[in-house]
């Protein structure tokens, strides 16, 4: 394939772990590491290269362990170190990387560094956070606004000043203008290197470092000014956050980052990215070989999926990304999951391999979430049940995260648990679409994607070509070729319900082995209602 084993992540398919909700071995109704390592060859089953696991650090559990008390150990609702290490050891035996989350950002409030940092303004960590004083009137420093609600200030009556928190009030941002910090941060990294870790998600990886001058944040004047994924029921979207985050001083920490990792062989890391001018700061922080591996953001999680708009996501990606690598997704543990945000009423089942089709054949690498080999839907989760505290905060206009996080269904009776009750309801509807009752029916998502991701991972015009657009406009198809040194694809994909038929520049011929009826007669692509169609030029 022409692929350097150092560069396996190019082109690699990920499948993202929510620990929570995958399988719990223990019966206490909160998925765990051992629960995740008796799974892992379902996982390799489905041809897969990685997983990603999202956080399973110690941790208060305020926002589900993006809130890190302790970066270096396993939180004991999931296991142990010993559990971690042996988790690894049975990935690496099935073939598989593992990749970590790693929250830099912000850590939780019970971490001992912000419990030094808050006794004084004189102490060894007195500066490993933001504090600022308030202003003359007792109001916090300048208008930022948290992503959770409210201000991104709060008051502590110890030090007699603000600290600053881009989340919730329990996670205090760290101040990476401190060389102190970025040193402790890079350690972190170097213990799981040691024991063996692929790689890590940096989670929001454009958030490390602030206005050092606490510059109030411009209201938004344009569309490029706006923070990408942000809705109008949340007052985070009407601030440009020029000053907030995506600073320029972020680039040469991630050139430090990116130090260490080249310290060690076939590492990767993938950056999340949630910014205004998304697609410009992706390229910015994957380009020149020295910075992150690949990034993404969340162009592709919202619900806009007509073809206009993702040729205008793609044009603009390529045409901004250079030397630079993306990582997409269109489905993970923070937005509804795709087949309910994009699919609407459609049939499902049919819906799911289309969108994933069109996933797993962009240029880049893909992450494919926990359930989503499945189809399934977004869960239903009731007020009285939700947990996550984004979503009680704005409720009912935004319902939170807790319907894409709702426990995996392996049996036609749920088999996530053996308690009574799980730490967010299994919803019946999935059901019908669990691992068990898709198994034997040759025609399920689960086995088109059994099918599907190796036959891929033998397409070096997949896994590592470049990309074209075959045309300019056809109207509702999304068309475009890959092709390598060694082979063209043409790439026909239809999310919608009607009937596609689209004009080729030369005669093609459809490659039946993908699973799809569509078809190809010479010149003319016709693609069926939520379909997708691949073919070799003659």
């Amino acid at each position: 394939m022409g692929v350097d084993a150092n560069d396996w992540w190019r082109g690699a398919v990920i499948y993202q772990i929510y620990p929570r909700s995958f399988f719990d071995s223990n019966g206490d109704g909160v998925g765990d590491l051992p629960g995740i390592t008796q799974k892992l060859s379902y996982i390799a089953g489905l041809g897969v290269d990685a997983v990603w696991l999202s956080p399973f650090f110690t941790s208060p559990m305020k926002d589900f362990g993006y809130d890190v008390a302790d970066y270096c150990d396993v939180d004991p609702l999931f296991g142990s170190l010993a559990d971690f290490q042996a988790l690894l050891d049975e990935a690496h035996r099935l073939n598989l990387k593992v990749i970590i989350d790693q929250v830099y950002s912000h850590t939780s409030d019970q971490h001992r560094w912000f419990k030094a940092s808050r006794q004084s303004r004189d102490n060894d960590f007195a500066d490993w956070y933001v504090w600022a004083d308030a202003k003359a009137d007792g109001t916090p420093p300048n208008n930022w606004l948290s992503i959770f609600g409210g201000s991104a200030w709060q008051w502590d009556s110890r030090r007699r000043q603000y600290y600053l928190h881009n989340f919730l009030t329990s996670q205090p941002d760290l101040n990476f203008h401190n060389p102190a910090v970025q040193d402790a941060i890079l350690d972190v990294m170097r213990f799981w290197l040691e024991m063996g870790v692929d790689g890590f998600r940096l989670d929001v990886v454009n958030m490390y470092f602030h206005d050092a001058e606490l510059r109030d944040n411009p209201v938004v004047s344009q569309p490029s000014e706006r923070h990408v994924g942000s809705g109008d029921d949340n007052p985070w979207s009407k601030q440009f956050h020029k000053y907030q985050i995506t600073q320029p001083d972020n680039l040469a920490f991630l050139q430090r980052l990116r130090q260490v990792m080249d310290q060690y062989r076939a590492r990767t890391s993938v950056g999340e990215i949630g910014s205004y001018d998304s697609l410009r700061v992706m390229a910015d922080y994957t380009s020149g070989g020295d910075k992150l591996h690949m990034a993404y953001t969340f162009d592709l999680l919202g619900t806009d999926h007509s073809a206009t708009y993702l040729r205008s996501v793609l044009t603009t990606l390529e045409d901004q990304l250079e030397d630079g690598w993306p990582n997409f997704a269109i489905s993970n543990h923070d937005v509804m999951r795709s087949v309910s945000r994009w699919g609407g009423e459609a049939p499902r089942q049919d819906f799911a391999k289309a969108s994933l089709a069109l996933l797993l054949s962009l240029r880049g690498s893909s992450c494919l979430y926990q359930g989503e080999e499945l189809g399934l839907p977004e869960g239903n989760v009731p007020f009285e049940r939700l947990q996550d505290p984004y979503g009680i905060e704005f409720w009912p206009e935004f319902k939170g995260r807790d319907g894409c996080r709702t426990p995996m269904a392996w049996t036609t009776t749920g088999g996530f648990t053996t308690a009574d009750d799980a730490w967010l309801p299994l919803d019946p509807a999935h059901l019908p679409l669990s691992a068990e009752a898709q198994d034997h029916n040759p025609d399920s998502v689960l086995n088109w994607v059994r099918r599907f991701l190796p036959w891929r991972r033998e397409q070096s015009a997949l896994v590592a070509g470049d990309f074209t657009w075959l045309a300019d406009d056809q109207q509702e198809a999304i068309l475009f070729a890959r092709h390598s040194a060694e082979q063209t694809l043409w790439i026909g994909i239809n999310l919608t319900g009607n009937t596609l038929t689209v004009d080729l520049p030369v005669e093609a011929t459809a490659l039946p082995a993908t699973g799809f009826t569509g078809t190809v007669t010479g010149k003319t692509m016709t693609l069926p209602a939520y379909s997708a169609v691949f073919a070799e030029p003659k």
